[in-house]
């Protein structure tokens, strides 16, 4: 009996161990990253993400985004995607609250996708029904090379998502 409860006790303290390390985000090669700017009117733009890194690899050929596949512009769980109040994103509508964020590529087009499950791993849930709305932006050469994937949102509601040599923004009003 002894035995059994050493047993139990040992497997219980290991679990609670793995557990702890899972929950510790920073730890992981895409660590978590939040953004968040106060924009023009007073809407808080928030976006919480995963920064994954180039490491020599190609963006678009050894490394997503790819060409025709739904990413979820960033790595781990689906980047999220919040807005305090009702805004106009690229001149279209999107009712206050969370998205994931997902991006569609098409060479230098991209569409950029807020889908109402904020709440899920990668794109391996994702579903086109779901969209809220979709924009379109444009991929243009980075000032300079990101290492990370990164995230900026300018006080005038420009959003900018740099990896690489690629720069896409987006407005948010």
């Amino acid at each position: 009996m002894k035995k059994i409860i050493s047993i139990a006790l040992a497997t219980t303290l290991f679990l609670s161990s793995a557990g702890m390390a899972q929950a510790d985000k920073s730890k992981r090669p895409s660590p978590p990253a939040v953004v968040t700017k106060t924009i023009k009117g007073g809407t808080v733009v928030t976006i919480d993400y995963s920064r994954p890194s180039v490491k020599g690899r190609t963006i678009g050929k050894d490394l997503e985004p790819k060409d025709g596949m739904v990413w979820r512009t960033g790595a781990n769980e689906a980047t999220v995607f919040k807005v305090s109040t009702d805004v106009k994103v690229e001149g279209e509508n999107l009712p206050k609250g969370k998205y994931a964020l997902f991006t569609l590529v098409n060479g230098e087009e991209w569409t950029i996708i807020f889908n109402k499950t904020s709440t899920q791993w990668g794109a391996y849930e994702y579903k086109e029904s779901e969209d809220a709305l979709r924009v379109r932006g444009k991929a243009v050469k980075a000032e300079k090379f990101y290492e990370q994937l990164t995230f900026t949102i300018g006080k005038n509601g420009q959003v900018s998502l740099m990896w690489g040599d690629i720069r896409v923004n987006f407005m948010v009003k």
